[in-house]
């Protein structure tokens, strides 16, 4: 309720009455049927609010997103569990979602990472280069986090003493996923000190991916996801 008045509120601000039903149409809203302005007391908030009513919670977050209104603020608000809705470069894949962890300045490192990931049916996560323009940033990272089916940490100097990395690996070891670090220039920090790491030893990133994807067939937490990924993108 807390986020259909949020966004009727929104929607009442930025549009008229007509604008409003296009709007709602252009949003892929269209099989609503058609609103009764009747019933509403003159109110664009309570017309929009009408209108919305019926419509998914998955779909009430993408609008909320679209109208620029907190994304996981409004949706914590409204205390609706955000799990099932992943970033937008992950709607609709198929593909093994690898989250990439890493510090800005190595930005190019972990992109070289996930197109040579690609071909082997793994979709990774680049926050610096994967978010949406129009999307919250930080939405967009929690999405990844709550919807990823493993994580990949980068090691390069300066990680561990990143305040968004460390909470990039807390949220996965908190939700029990299975973390793969690639060390290059640091050693794996705190907790994932007990796993082995990947040594780069110069080598690249298409060298690398089926490492990886490699461990991630060969775990018990990732390999039916993994199989799943590779017959669905036609691998088998």
């Amino acid at each position: 309720m807390k986020l259909l008045e949020a966004l009727g509120a929104e929607l009442q601000k930025q549009f008229t009455f007509d604008e409003l039903d296009l709007y709602l149409s252009a949003a892929r809203l269209a099989d609503l049927a058609p609103g009764d302005r009747s019933n509403c007391y003159g109110s664009k908030r309570v017309y929009a609010r009408n209108r919305l009513a019926p419509v998914s919670d998955t779909d009430l977050l993408q609008l909320a997103d679209d109208l620029g209104l907190g994304g996981l603020g409004a949706i914590e608000r409204a205390n609706i569990a955000t799990e099932s809705l992943p970033p937008r470069n992950w709607k609709n894949t198929t593909k093994f979602r690898l989250f990439i962890s890493h510090i800005s300045k190595h930005k190019k490192v972990a992109t070289r990472l996930r197109d040579a990931l690609s071909p082997f049916a793994v979709a990774g996560f680049v926050a610096h280069e994967d978010i949406h323009p129009t999307a919250r940033w930080q939405t967009e990272i929690e999405r990844g986090l709550a919807t990823m089916d493993a994580l990949v940490a980068i090691l390069t100097p300066g990680f561990r003493d990143s305040v968004w990395t460390n909470q990039e690996i807390g949220f996965a070891l908190g939700r029990g996923t299975k973390i793969i670090s690639l060390r290059m220039g640091e050693d794996p920090p705190g907790f994932i000190s007990t796993e082995q790491a990947i040594p780069q030893q110069q080598r690249m990133a298409v060298d690398i991916a089926p490492v990886i994807v490699g461990l991630l067939s060969d775990d018990e937490r990732t390999t039916m996801r993994m199989a799943e990924a590779r017959r669905l993108n036609n691998l088998e």
